[in-house]
């Protein structure tokens, strides 16, 4: 275990590793990470409910104006900024509650992430991203 972690402090990311698409933990989801200007984005592109019903609509946020959206290619990742080897200060949205949280994506190799988010710290919650292509 300390060589897995000596592995992941010792990895030295550039901000663009993150770029591509992540297999997420839960749900078998899929997030596709792109450059948006200085920034990052990442928009779902797949997950078990939209692959039995693909007009999924984002019915648990918290704005009723925005229920009707679609969750296929919603930008769920946005407003980051590169520092000390992660994207820091953004934001991911989490359609199973209609929140949006405090994010920080930390690649740890060339094939995995670990994205953070956070409703105020320390209540914050970890999940490892690993990619697709």
């Amino acid at each position: 275990m300390l060589e897995l972690l000596a592995a992941a402090a010792a990895y030295a990311a550039t901000p663009d590793v993150v770029l591509g698409r992540w297999q997420t933990p839960v749900r078998h989801g899929v997030v596709e990470i792109t450059k948006c200007g200085a920034s990052i984005c990442g928009s779902l592109v797949e997950s078990d409910g939209l692959r039995a019903d693909p007009h999924l609509k984002d019915t648990k946020n918290k704005d009723a104006a925005k229920r009707s959206r679609a969750l296929k290619g919603l930008v769920i990742l946005e407003g980051f900024a590169w520092k000390s080897n992660a994207w820091a200060d953004g934001t991911i949205y989490n359609a199973d509650d209609g929140g949006t949280y405090t994010a920080t994506v930390t690649p740890t190799s060339a094939n995995q992430i670990k994205l953070k988010g956070c409703i105020v710290w320390p209540l914050c919650k970890t999940q490892v991203w690993t990619r697709i292509r």
